[in-house]
């Protein structure tokens, strides 16, 4: 009966491993062509220091990559993609 009860107990265990992914259209970063589920050149290790950002065009990048992509516009910052006037996403 040990034995059973044992077995029972074994079975019953549920052990969950779950993942995620950015909801991105795209695989990398157009702007540094690095992957979204890594992170920017300039950052060490992925996750919240390195988050993605999105466009009212919808196209979407690491943070770092598009604050430098804007910040190197002049006058008025255009998409990587597809050269829409830039607006961070609401």
């Amino acid at each position: 009966e040990e034995e059973d009860e044992e077995e029972e107990d074994e079975k019953g265990r549920w052990r969950a491993v779950a993942s995620w992914t950015w909801d991105a259209h795209d695989e990398t970063c157009g702007i540094c062509r690095m992957a979204f589920d890594g992170c920017c050149p300039d950052c060490k290790l992925p996750g919240d220091d390195c988050p993605l950002i999105w466009g009212a065009c919808n196209h979407a990048f690491h943070l770092h990559c598009i604050l430098k992509w804007v910040n190197s516009q002049t006058p008025q910052a255009h998409c990587p993609m597809c050269r829409r006037e830039w607006q961070f996403k609401e």
